[in-house]
């Protein structure tokens, strides 16, 4: 719970009425009984589970069972990589995927130890078929595709080959082409007599108009379709001989280490060779075609072919068989190995973890389970105290206690009352009129405190008043007179009393503030001997160059605000360039000005130069008037300019012959100058 200025607005500023705080009342004693029981009960059960988990997980949350458990699986597995050392040397291939993590071999072998069920083998026979079984490793091969060849030996018996191809027989130029056999030769030059005006390319005499049409009966469409059958062979001859070749020059330029490659080439060279005669002869049919030609048959180089590449089938095939027993040979070692291991050599340690590591399981599980039932009892405990307290509750009570603090110190202008909204307060004159929006800023700040202070000890709820709590104080003191604020600190030193008996359910106590008699109120304990309380610690934050740093004290670190500048003066390590200027000025006007009634003038006059120009700077804000003790100077000044000033700080003290009360606030922190001349003997430390 926190007590600042967002809680003040929230409760005051934002709306016309307070909520209620309920507090436990008196009257059935009974009933406080039982919450008081039902407290203790529920203070029990926490502090079981308390004592339950340091079993299971210690003081920090990393020892107990749990941490128990741990160690025991780190040994054991440290147990398991020496093992793992022992045998890798003859047994990598069965350690595989797991030798290089302690956990990973671990785990394996636990795996194993459950589902292993291989024969027992010798650790020598072991080791003779891991040489060969664990070698480098073949892989599959793959098979080799050979060309189909069927499209190609068919064209060897493709009829137009055999076929004379001549034109029509009953022509009357067919006698003497029959007769000279010229056909061909014929066929040639009419593709010369057509665009020839009908001249005979050969004679160059003009021929009779019935010649063009016996040319054209002679070579009729039979014929015709005759020459594009044999041009039609020649090109699928060709296409057909290329795929195969180049499909053979693709097997032998990545060759199977199963092929012989060098016969191989041979025939494949052969059928090349072949592939070209069959060509030509085709090329010669198209030029003459009425003579019949046979091709080179293609089938023996063709099977030769196919035969080196079956026998390098069967040797791949046969080596993937191998390769897929070898596979499981390997499957099968590694199974016999792990059985070896487990019953062998690691048989009484892993029986050992087995039993050890069941026995914590069951500790940890039983203490889990009763943390979990011990909870589930504070759930019961709590809604039980909810409901007593429920029973007993009321917001009048507070109404009564804060009435009454306001008459004890003088606040006779307002009170508290019921509001007509249920659980609800409202501020009301000594006529029954809203006297909210007329109170002043210290009036606000101290019915908003007690306000807060009340519900320290309740609930804005029917229930929740004996819930543990811990409470903050950001600066609770602003816009109140000394003598509230003595009242305030009265009350926050009756809280950290409270808190450092164990008494009521406020666990710890955070206090923020600005002001130094605040500090020193609320601070104050007569039992304190100079160091620290054992239930108490004092922090300061500080603001060096636009960074807050935070420290522990070993003692209560605020004296004076006198004190708290010569500390500054004394803090070169972490000064802050900014504010040294004025923490100086202060200093000055506190001494010499307020207490010492020391003239400006005369002091600066001891002073020559720049020296006095820097004594002058530091006097005039002193001398100002009108300044308050919060007013600041900023100049930007970096380290030698400060170190100056304070040079001149410390011969204002000297040549003002206070040199003694100089060196009694600086303490351990004084260094000795090379001397200096002073107009002034030695008069004593000034009171400071």
């Amino acid at each position: 719970m926190v007590y600042n200025r967002d809680f003040v607005e929230s409760n005051f500023d934002q709306s016309s009425e307070l909520k209620g705080v309920f507090t436990l009342g008196e009257s059935d004693m009974s009933l406080l009984q039982q919450i008081d029981d039902a407290k203790a009960e529920k203070d029990s059960l926490t502090a079981e589970i308390l004592r339950l988990k340091r079993t299971l997980e210690g003081n920090d949350g990393e020892g107990g069972k749990r941490a128990e458990l741990a160690a025991l699986e780190q040994r054991f597995q440290e147990v398991c990589w020496r093992l793992k050392n022992s045998f890798d040397e003859h047994f990598q291939g069965a350690f595989q995927g797991v030798r290089n993590s302690k956990e990973r071999f671990t785990a394996r072998l636990m795996s194993e130890a459950e589902t292993n069920t291989a024969s027992a083998q010798a650790l020598e026979y072991l080791r003779q078929k891991a040489s060969s079984v664990f070698g480098e490793t073949p892989s599959p091969e793959g098979e080799i595709d050979p060309p189909s060849s069927d499209v190609l030996l068919a064209y060897e018996s493709n009829p137009i080959l055999g076929r004379v191809v001549v034109g029509k027989s009953d022509v009357d130029i067919a006698a003497m082409i029959e007769r000279l056999g010229n056909s061909d030769w014929v066929r040639q030059g009419r593709s010369f007599f057509d665009i020839n005006d009908g001249h005979c390319p050969f004679c160059q005499r003009e021929t009779e108009e019935t010649f063009a049409a016996s040319l054209e009966s002679y070579f009729d469409e039979a014929y015709e379709n005759d020459l594009q059958s044999i041009q039609q062979l020649y090109d699928d001859y060709l296409t057909e001989s290329t795929r195969i070749q180049q499909k053979l020059l693709e097997i032998m330029s990545s060759p199977s280490r199963f092929l012989n490659v060098n016969l191989l080439e041979a025939e494949v060279e052969l059928l090349k060779s072949k592939v070209e005669v069959n060509l030509q002869r085709i090329r010669e049919k198209k030029n003459e075609s009425r003579q019949r030609i046979e091709l080179e048959s293609l089938s023996n180089i063709i099977n030769k072919i196919n035969s080196l590449l079956a026998a390098a089938n069967t040797a791949i095939l046969e080596h993937n068989q191998m390769v897929s027993n070898l596979e499981q040979e390997r499957s099968k070692l590694t199974t016999e190995v792990w059985k070896y291991l487990l019953d062998n050599e690691i048989s009484h340690d892993l029986s050992d973890y087995q039993r050890n590591k069941t026995a914590l399981r069951r500790a940890i599980d039983s203490l889990v389970s009763q943390v979990q039932s011990k909870t589930n009892d504070i759930r019961t405990k709590e809604q039980e105290i909810r409901t007593l307290e429920r029973n007993m509750t009321s917001i009048q009570p507070t109404i009564d206690s804060i009435n009454a603090l306001l008459a004890s110190f003088g606040f006779h202008g307002f009170s508290l009352a019921p509001s007509d909204q249920e659980r609800f307060y409202k501020l009301v004159r000594a006529d029954g009129t809203d006297a909210k929006e007329s109170l002043s800023e210290g009036e606000k700040t101290f019915i908003t405190f007690l306000y807060f202070y009340h519900l320290l000890k309740g609930s804005e709820s029917e229930s929740g008043m004996t819930t543990d709590r811990i409470v903050v104080f950001d600066d609770p003191i602003s816009s109140l007179d000394s003598d509230i604020l003595f009242v305030v600190s009265s009350l926050i030193k009756g809280l950290l009393d409270e808190v450092a008996s164990g008494a009521g359910h406020i666990k710890q106590v955070f206090v923020f503030t600005h002001n130094v008699y605040f500090h020193k109120e609320v601070s104050y304990n007569r039992n304190r001997r100079g160091g620290l309380m054992s239930h108490e610690s004092f922090w300061t934050v500080r603001k060096r160059n636009s960074e807050s740093a935070i420290q522990r004290h070993n003692s209560n670190p605020i004296k004076t605000s006198y004190e708290l500048l010569w500390a500054d003066v004394r803090d070169r390590e972490h000064r802050s360039n900014h504010s040294m200027q004025n923490t100086l000025r202060r200093v000055l006007e506190n001494y010499f000005t307020i207490t010492g009634g020391v003239d400006r003038d005369e002091i600066c006059s001891y002073f020559e130069g720049r020296e006095r120009l820097l004594c002058n700077s530091l006097f005039s804000w002193v001398n100002d008037g009108s300044h308050f003790a919060t007013d600041d100077i900023y100049t930007a000044c970096d380290d030698s300019m400060i170190d100056a000033y304070l040079d001149v700080f410390k011969k204002v003290f000297e040549r003002a012959g206070h040199g003694a009360h100089y060196r009694m606030m600086m303490g351990s922190d004084y260094v000795e100058n090379v001397p200096t001349s002073t107009h002034h003997p030695e008069s004593g430390a000034h009171p400071s």
